[in-house]
């Protein structure tokens, strides 16, 4: 019996639909999963949406899943959580976490999904992504106990890295951003908060995640001498000025990249894909991160929210996809 389901593509630059999708039957070592939730990443996802992925990345970007070619018709997606419907007897019934796009239903290797452990509802678990990516930037920044730490850039990513400072011994957290808002995020995370003017500098370390130009400038200015500046932010086909020519050389500053691609240097070889994914699961357990969960919809809304979400006219950090139980 043939089986369908249903997927959103991104049809062209800012603009998209939901398409059939027949799927192939497991096989002995594959698994059906029926999605719950999916999560769309405003960084990425609109970056995509609005075809801004340049060139010399396009295999850099590909998600693991990913059909299609930049910069469309592309199915692009990598938060996903659901059930195992079909599969290996020790998988069935759970509910996974896997890199996948935005699908009602689909079939994967069933190494390629992790199980979500009970403590966590599976619609936070689509930040798992979100959070293996905090998680990896302070395996690159191996902060020590008692630092100053400033977190510019309250977006998904950045709340994700200061919600897991949060919990480091001794350490002073502050988030950063230029939106008065996002003082109330802060403090749900349980971290100090200031706008970009009033951040307190002297700092050891600094993870910048705001992707503009002034949040890595001024993330420059809060550090001490001799200070880090980890950069998280993705910033497409944009180009990024940055003043390298005043204090940058004689303070010895550093500017450290930090991308979930790879195994940080620090844990290569002694971890392991799947090990950074659990351990992100692990500490998904902590309701606190349902702060990022800032929106949602319903899978049939997609065409019309992804244009809102990439205007901005929808703020968001992380909006989360609903799909129907009944297909």
């Amino acid at each position: 019996m043939t089986r369908t389901a249903r997927a959103f593509w991104v049809t062209a630059p800012g603009a998209g639909e939901i398409r059939p999708v027949v799927l192939p039957e497991p096989g002995p070592d594959e698994v059906l999963v029926r999605t719950l939730h999916s999560g769309i990443s405003r960084g990425t996802e609109t970056l995509v949406f609005r075809g801004g992925v340049p060139q010399s990345q396009h295999a850099a970007m590909r998600a693991p899943f990913q059909e299609g070619d930049f910069p469309a018709p592309v199915k692009y997606g990598y938060l996903n959580a659901g059930v195992v419907e079909q599969g290996p007897e020790h998988l069935l019934g759970r509910i996974v976490f896997c890199l996948y796009p935005h699908q009602t239903h689909y079939v994967v290797p069933a190494a390629a999904v992790t199980v979500v452990p009970p403590s966590v509802p599976a619609s936070r678990a689509v930040l798992a992504g979100t959070v293996e990516t905090a998680l990896n930037a302070l395996w690159d920044a191996a902060p020590l106990v008692g630092d100053r730490i400033a977190v510019v850039g309250a977006g998904m990513v950045g709340a994700s890295v200061a919600a897991v400072l949060s919990r480091f011994p001794a350490a002073k957290v502050q988030l950063v951003d230029a939106d008065p808002a996002r003082e109330e995020v802060a403090g749900a995370l349980g971290v100090d908060f200031a706008l970009p003017a009033d951040a307190t500098g002297d700092c050891d370390l600094v993870v910048h995640a705001s992707a503009t130009s002034a949040g890595l400038t001024r993330s420059l200015e809060l550090l001490a001498d001799e200070g880090t500046v980890i950069e998280l932010s993705w910033y497409g086909d944009r180009e990024v000025s940055v003043p390298l020519g005043e204090f940058f050389h004689s303070r010895r500053l550093t500017v450290r990249s930090s991308q979930v691609g790879g195994i940080a240097p620090a844990r290569r070889g002694r971890r392991s894909y799947a090990d950074r994914l659990a351990v992100a699961l692990d500490l998904l357990a902590d309701p606190v991160f349902d702060t990022l969960l800032t929106g949602g919809s319903d899978f049939a809304e997609l065409p019309a929210v992804l244009p809102r979400l990439a205007s901005g006219e929808l703020p968001a950090m992380c909006h989360l996809i609903t799909y129907p139980t009944g297909e």
